[in-house]
């Protein structure tokens, strides 16, 4: 039987150790500062002054406990990235990176991946991803036949930087037997010119052809992006993905997608007492069943790999054009993108999972897509009331003002991405009009009491919340354009608890993580410079110096 490593020393083993910052942000309900810690067994002994944990550290060991100056560098609580894909990101890093300060252009894309393919071994699949297509001087995808350019004789795939599809090669697409004849999948297309022939573009369900027989059928419960390798090489992957993001000050993670895939390259890595960050885990909604027959009826897991809840899918993505707009995008009025259920059958799942008191969190864009989901939860809550159900909005990138009054009310949490309007805000607003300047309307939720939570979605966008803390308090775009009003912006207070405490809370484990108190885990980010003393514009520049997960260091910049 496989067991988690379970955190299971003496007490007598542990020295308590004293650990002073020229400020120390607890985020505490009073957003108390203080220049000293006291960690004792991976917890917060004390807070305050030196003196104050010296003499606390006294009552804990009669021995002097051991001293961490960080000088004039600042500690924040350990960032908590509430929706991201590990995995993903793991076996995207040994993909090529095609990003925007990689290639601003498809002759550049093309030149990155036929380069790898000079170091691939023969026969194995060529990678990219990162690309937006609107951030590419052709403001269009690349084609098939531009991948060729690349390779004939073996798969060519570039994912697109919202993970919900992107191009392949006219080899793939051969060896997979997909013509111009065939037929889209329900919740995914293979695109076409106007003469009806394959561009290349694959999206969402479409994607499935790229897992083969062992890859996750997901039907209507969302994009399959699982690409198979072997159990090790998921292990190593995962274990390169941790340290990517401990890099970025993030001890805490909610894997947004967890299949069998993730499930079991998690437990192999518990079993190697390789866990160095805390994962809350959502299982994929075809897994519901599952999880309510075996008795998954809420969280559970120890204190680095957890259960959490259930992960749903509305529609598809504002950046590949699959979220949901019946009325079709004011960028290309054919396009509607997806709705991934039927409005009575989601609302009949969401009531099953609401009802043995599982946390959901559904992948929602478009009003249209947002409105089926708080339609859903005010029903399940009106047939079983629940003071405290957190079911979680993914994105919400544009809900309407009603909307947001409602979830207010329903006590719906949104996890959001500033990231996603820093890298490709203005593709939303030619995607959909003005109404695309409220992408991520922080300010709005702020106004209205609905709390706010802020991740990456990595490998979407990289895990770096202070690149993300900068997106939403500033709402200046890559590209230097600020989307929509500064009412739509947060302070730094407040987008630095969306990435803390908030973020604790949507996971549900805001009793031991989120915040420097006594009593809670010892996991924190030392920065360079103070948030809160930095420009708005300037915070993404702020340098993560060292990582500490449970009162180890488990990142530092001078052991990269």
């Amino acid at each position: 039987m496989r067991k988690l490593s379970a955190f299971d020393v003496p007490l007598s083993d542990f020295t308590p150790t004293v650990v002073t910052a020229r400020a120390i942000h607890t985020l505490d309900a009073e957003n108390t500062v203080v220049s000293a810690i006291l960690m004792f067994a991976g917890t917060v002994a004390a807070a305050g002054t030196v003196d104050e944990c010296l003499a606390a550290a006294a009552t804990l060991s009669p021995a002097a406990p051991a001293r961490v100056d960080f000088g004039t560098q600042v500690i924040v609580p350990g960032f908590i990235d509430a929706h991201a894909h590990p995995l993903m990101l793991g076996q995207m890093m040994s993909w090529v990176d095609c990003g925007p300060d990689k290639a601003s252009s498809i002759p550049e894309i093309v030149a990155l991946l036929k380069a790898a393919a000079d170091t691939v071994p023969e026969g194995q699949p060529i990678r990219g991803y990162g690309y937006e297509q609107r951030n590419l001087a052709e403001q269009r995808h690349p084609h098939r036949t531009e991948l060729d350019e690349v390779a004939l004789d073996r798969e060519v795939y570039l994912m697109n930087a919202s993970g919900h599809g992107g191009v392949v090669n006219s080899y793939t697409f051969g060896l997979f037997g997909i013509t111009r004849e065939t037929e889209n999948p329900q919740g995914g297309e293979f695109f076409r010119d106007a003469d009806g022939d394959l561009t290349g573009e694959l999206s969402d369900a479409a994607c499935n052809i790229l897992t083969g027989l062992g890859g996750v059928k997901v039907g209507h419960h969302g994009p399959n992006f699982h690409l198979a390798d072997t159990p090790a090489e998921h292990v190593r992957q995962l274990a390169v993905a941790q340290n990517a993001f401990l890099e970025g000050g993030v001890t805490t993670i909610g894997d947004a997608q967890v299949s069998r895939r993730e499930f079991d390259t998690y437990l192999r890595l518990a079993e190697q007492n390789q866990l160095k960050t805390r994962i809350s885990m959502y299982l994929l909604s075809h897994l519901l069943d599952e999880a309510i027959e075996t008795g998954m009826h809420g969280a559970f897991g120890n204190a680095h790999l957890s259960f959490s809840g259930i992960k749903f899918y509305a529609d598809g993505t504002l950046g590949g054009w699959t979220a949901y707009f019946p009325d079709g995008y004011v960028g290309d009025p054919c396009r509607t993108g997806q709705l991934y259920h039927d409005p009575a059958d989601y609302k009949a799942l969401i009531s099953r999972a609401h009802a043995v008191g599982l946390q959901t969190a559904t992948h929602a864009q478009s009003p249209t897509a947002i409105e089926m989901v708080v339609d859903a939860i005010e029903a399940a809550q009106a047939e079983n009331p629940t003071s405290d159900a957190r079911h979680r909005i993914e994105h919400c990138g544009l809900p309407t003002a009603g909307q947001i009054k409602r979830m207010a009310a329903a006590g719906i949490r949104p996890v959001n991405q500033p990231q996603h309007h820093f890298n490709w805000g203005e593709g939303v607003e030619q995607a959909i009009g003005t109404p695309g300047e409220r992408f991520n309307p922080l300010g709005e939720f702020a106004a209205a009491g609905v709390p706010i939570t802020i991740s990456s979605d990595a490998p979407v966008a990289d895990p770096r919340p202070l690149e993300a803390i900068q997106a939403a308090t500033t709402r200046i775009t890559r590209r230097g354009t600020q989307l929509g009003p500064d009412s739509l912006a947060i302070t730094r207070e407040q987008a630095l608890r969306a990435h803390t405490i908030n973020a604790a809370h949507s996971l549900g484990r805001e009793d031991d993580l989120g915040s420097l108190e006594v009593g809670k885990r010892a996991d924190f980010a030392v920065l360079t410079a103070d948030i809160f003393e930095t420009e708005c514009a300037q915070i993404g520049a702020i340098t993560v110096a060292e990582t500490w997960v449970d009162g180890v260091r488990q990142y530092s910049t001078d052991e990269k």
